[in-house]
């Protein structure tokens, strides 16, 4: 294989296997937040912080030069599947 394929490669390697901890740890975060939620007999979403949370984020993606359209839509994805979590201990009270 070329060499400086192979080395591109590597690194994508790595960032995946960051990605991949980093949302274990943010999925760990948010299902404290859920277990805290349901104790405390808030609502599973906060439509409110997720609208200001996506414009940050919108904003921070052009400053890195990322496509906002994409970076909200997976940052949507990730509200949701946090949301889904939440709803789900809700329903295990």
């Amino acid at each position: 294989m070329d060499e400086t394929l192979s080395r591109y490669r590597e690194s994508i390697d790595n960032i995946d296997a960051a990605l991949v901890f980093m949302l274990a740890e943010r999925f760990k975060i948010t299902k404290a937040v859920g277990e805290y939620k349901a104790g405390a007999s808030l609502p599973p979403a906060d439509p409110d912080r997720e609208s200001r949370q996506v414009a940050r984020l919108r904003r921070l993606a052009v400053d890195a030069n990322l496509d906002p359209d994409f970076t909200e839509k997976f940052l949507r994805f990730i509200i949701d599947e946090v949301i889904r979590h939440h709803e789900q201990m809700r329903g295990n009270d």
